[in-house]
């Protein structure tokens, strides 16, 4: 164990949102940098908080290679992946930043993704393409970071990024808008210039002192050389979006093929800013009295029009419903013009006997979009639990996961 929980909840006043994030279920320690393993990972997106409070182990050089060594190919990769690796991996926290991209794209934005990386335009991604993403996120942090001790916050680069970045940062003032709104935005904005400037450079340096990860292992090999092409990016960002989105709902189904009307509610409201829960929680009762269920298949896709909600907002705009109401039809038309994802007219029905409140039949656009969002980004725009109902059902609910 190389720190004790005090410090912890010190270098936490120095730390982002995601940054604290990433340190409260990290469970690895190697040469001063912190890791998360895949099942680390897997419980920072689908719960509220780590099963126990972590202390993270120092791996030795040998623990860390045999790890290494018993990572699958991408060829390899599965919708359980993560799952099937459970403890056995390390997981950089440039790398969870990436991932939580992943997580909140539509799959049309994959081949986008995949371009980002690809800078020499090959149609293939390197390992010195890809480390590319390590600069471009230390960089925005940077600007990002607290005022405050310079030595705690020398600390906190070291354990995210596993070596010491120059003090001389430019931060952000009050009123200077220098950072993107979100990683995906810096990525977009950055990696499309990363040839033309000092990026590619600073990785190769930071390629050579820094250890190998199991993405890094998956992706380009043991030895680093292999190349990685689309249909593999595509293939394992698909996969981890199913894998997220099974955890989730077998956390809820307990062995079943359905999990109610009400779990879906409480899933979707999980990561948002709604004050009032049990209202649209008591609304969905009293609309759906008989309990039909909500299959994986219309959970998924579901999830996969929240993540082109981006589209359907500015499709919803050009229609000129923003400042009113919309009915259902109306509703399931615009998400398949505007992501091509066909939703079940009961899965549409559930959806607005949730966020009906004044029970017109009618879904208030500009309300359900901003709930949407804030599940979007699963709580970093501001978590707030929900109040579970104690039912037979949530009683015997199984964890997924078992230590």
């Amino acid at each position: 164990v190389t720190e004790n929980r005090s410090d912890l909840e010190d270098l936490h006043l120095y730390a982002t949102p995601r940054e604290q994030r990433f340190r409260r279920f990290a469970s690895l320690e190697f040469e001063g940098q912190l890791y998360m393993t895949p099942y680390d990972f897997i419980q920072s997106v689908t719960t509220d908080e780590p099963k126990h409070a972590k202390k993270w182990r120092s791996l030795s050089k040998q623990e860390l290679n045999q790890i290494l060594m018993e990572t699958p190919p991408v060829w390899k990769g599965s919708s359980k992946l993560f799952r099937n690796l459970n403890e056995k991996g390390v997981i950089s926290y440039t790398e969870y930043l990436f991932l939580l991209c992943i997580l909140t794209k539509p799959h049309a934005g994959f081949r986008i993704a995949f371009n980002m990386f690809d800078t020499d335009g090959n149609e293939m991604v390197d390992k010195k393409e890809f480390l590319v993403l390590q600069e471009i996120f230390r960089k925005k942090n940077e600007k990002r970071e607290k005022r405050g001790d310079e030595e705690k916050r020398a600390m906190l680069r070291l354990q995210l990024y596993g070596y010491h970045t120059p003090t001389n940062n430019v931060l952000k003032t009050e009123g200077e808008d220098l950072v993107p709104r979100s990683y995906w935005d810096t990525l977009r904005r950055s990696t499309s210039q990363a040839l033309f400037s000092d990026l590619a450079e600073r990785a190769d340096d930071i390629s050579s002192s820094l250890s190998d990860t199991t993405l890094l292992v998956h992706f380009f090999g043991k030895k680093g050389k292999a190349e990685l092409n689309f249909e593999d990016f595509y293939r394992f960002m698909d996969n981890l979006q199913t894998e997220v989105l099974e955890i989730e709902f077998l956390s809820y189904s307990n062995g079943m093929n359905t999990i109610s009307e009400e779990d879906f509610a409480h899933i979707l409201l999980r990561y948002t800013n709604v004050e009032n829960t049990s209202s649209y929680l008591e609304n969905m009762r009293c609309s759906i009295p008989e309990e039909k269920g909500i299959t994986f298949e219309e959970f998924r896709s579901f999830f996969q029009f929240l993540n082109n909600l981006e589209d359907f907002t500015i499709a919803m705009q050009m229609y000129n419903f923003a400042s009113r109401s919309i009915g259902q039809d109306e509703f399931k038309r615009a998400v398949y013009v505007a992501t091509g994802v066909k939703l079940s007219p009961h899965l549409v029905n559930t959806v607005f006997k949730i966020f009906d409140v004044d029970r017109d039949d009618q879904l208030s656009y500009k309300e359900f979009i901003g709930i949407m969002k804030d599940r979007l980004n699963r709580g970093f725009r501001g978590y707030k639990p929900i109040q579970r109902y104690t039912t037979f059902k949530s009683c015997v609910r199984k964890e997924l996961y078992s230590r």
